[in-house]
């Protein structure tokens, strides 16, 4: 045990350690503390030191150096990484500043470099601690087999039995422990309800009276959703005109047994309230929580001065990310289940007594939606006009459109087929370019350059994205650079506080949801200074 536990740390895997874990202090697209620094020093350098330790093992095999010559390659080794890892930290705080000098963030932050520094070697020296136990426990596998087959046959079997435990032990046990951890606190949270949020007693709302859906079954975000529409009065003041009761529709997990089920009931609600005779009908997609951005219902409320209806439906209650790992089919099939229901009905009226049919999603509502469509024809020739926000970088059609993009357009503002149809956007003016037809129905995805809601991916691990390469997007801090594993890493707890920056940012599109619901399906007489009007009053 002492051999294998209490071993020195090996060259490779020391020096690969420290290149990580100094890489994981550059900036990546957000702003982070010195804690969240501390823990992704730690795990950027232990699998730093995993890679190095393999390539170590690798060159000891074809050449080993006489030990004056280790002893020396060790000294500068070491001293070399410790005078990396002090300029690293020494410039980390200004790299920090710059970050949130360039989205207009204060830049008076706490900074701990040597705390950084030992949170980073605690952590860094327990997961190699329970990686040596591994090894340990494998050899003496291996030992204990081979004493009753071949040694070739007892080393592959005890490899493949610590390989099958260890995979056992992190989706059994940990993966799966964490999600029932998680669900067991997102369903005790989706049982209450937020603050200053009451049952509406308008009829024209899911959880209203005369609904068929109750207002216990909607769920924390469904009540937000049906709970929070704007009132007649709210509209009037803003429009200077009479207003009516706009039509909100939802449908919680516990409202019916399966996606099919919920979707029938979301299409039985909304002929309850008269939806199918209003000017407008959006279909909404929902995060893992069930919730929908305000800012997409609210405006579409305002535009059409509440002679709007909108549906949407939930199908988990576990937070985005959560629901990415393990709800991703759910979210699918909710969305197909519910668009196809709604649109089947739709169908069924007069060709000149339909309303408008609209689409958008924030982030996996914006995957939710379009899975339900065969690609962007498809979409445009079934829906009149959607706006997608924050698109993940697993959505299909997104991905299809930024990887078809006309040449010379970057990424993180792609122009596809001259913008005919599809239009990316960051700032409102973004949405006249480029300055050619667009003919309706339009589609509109609004993306932050500095969302990591968009760009994180497993790819990111093993390849350079191209949103590293030539000029960077706004917001993007132009010293960012790729590093393999680590840049993966570092976007992966962006994500974590991807809400924690100004709107324009991160994944906060506040008011610019206005003016892509303005391009998409403005009503008639709607005028710039009507979306200036509005922006001002939801920002």
């Amino acid at each position: 045990m002492e051999r294998v536990v209490r071993r020195r740390l090996g060259f490779g895997g020391t020096l690969l350690a420290t290149l990580f874990a100094c890489a994981s202090l550059t900036p990546s697209l957000l702003p982070r503390t010195w804690l969240y620094q501390g823990v992704m020093g730690a795990v950027t350098g232990i699998l730093g030191y995993a890679v190095g330790a393999a390539a170590g093992a690798l060159c000891r095999t074809v050449i080993r150096l006489p030990e004056r010559g280790r002893r020396a390659a060790w000294q500068v080794m070491l001293g070399g990484c410790a005078a990396l890892a002090v300029v690293a930290l020494w410039y980390s705080l200004d790299w920090q500043r710059d970050l949130r000098a360039l989205m207009g963030m204060d830049t008076r932050i706490e900074w701990f470099p040597p705390v950084i520094l030992a949170v980073a070697a605690v952590l860094f020296a327990a997961a190699l601690l329970a990686a040596r136990l591994v090894r340990l426990g494998g050899r003496k596998l291996i030992t204990w087999l081979d004493r009753y087959v071949p040694a070739y046959l007892g080393h592959a079997l005890g490899v493949v039995v610590v390989a099958l435990l260890v995979g056992v032990f992190a989706n059994d046990v940990l993966f799966n422990g964490f999600v029932a951890r998680m669900s067991d606190i997102s369903s005790v949270a989706n049982e209450g309800t937020h603050p200053g949020v009451r049952r509406p007693v308008s009829a024209f709302v899911s959880g209203g009276p005369r609904s068929l859906v109750s207002w216990e079954s909607l769920g924390r975000e469904g009540r937000r959703f049906t709970g929070t529409a704007a009132t007649p009065a709210r509209l009037r003041a803003f429009s200077g005109r009479p207003a009516v009761e706009p039509i909100r529709v939802y449908i919680g997990l516990d409202s019916a047994a399966s996606p099919a089920a919920q979707a029938a009931l979301a299409v039985r609600e909304l002929e309850r309230t008269g939806a199918f005779g209003r000017p407008v009908l959006a279909v909404l997609g929902t995060t893992g929580t069930g919730w929908v951005d305000p800012h997409i219902a609210d405006t579409l409320e305002y535009m059409y001065n509440g002679r709007s209806a909108m549906v949407a439906m939930q199908y988990s209650y576990l937070p985005s990310w959560v629901s990415f790992l393990v709800d991703r089919e759910k979210a699918a099939a909710a969305g197909r289940a519910l668009f196809e229901a709604v649109r089947a009905r739709w169908a069924r009226l007069p060709a000149g007594a339909r309303p408008k049919l609209l689409l958008s999603g924030e982030s996996l509502g914006s995957y939710e939606l379009e899975q339900a469509f065969r690609g962007l024809a498809d979409l445009v020739a079934r829906a009149d006009g959607a706006v997608f926000v924050g698109p993940p970088n697993a959505n299909p059609i997104w991905h299809r459109l930024t990887s078809g993009r006309d040449r010379g357009s970057p990424v993180w503002r792609p122009v596809f087929q001259d913008g005919r149809t599809a239009r990316f956007a960051q700032h409102p003016a973004d949405l006249h370019r480029p300055g050619g037809p667009w003919p309706r129905p339009r589609v509109v995805y609004l993306q932050n350059a500095s969302d990591p809601v968009v760009w994180w991916s497993p790819r990111l691990i093993y390849h350079r994205p191209s949103w590293l390469e030539g000029a960077r997007g706004p917001g993007v801090n132009p010293q960012m650079n790729w590093f393999p594993l680590v840049t993966f890493w570092q976007v992966l707890v962006d994500m974590t506080s991807a809400l924690d920056v100004p709107p324009g940012h991160g994944h906060r599109y506040g008011a610019n949801i206005v003016d892509g619901w303005a391009a998409v399906a403005a009503p008639p007489g709607w005028s710039p200074n009507d979306t200036w009007r509005l922006r001002t009053l939801l920002r």
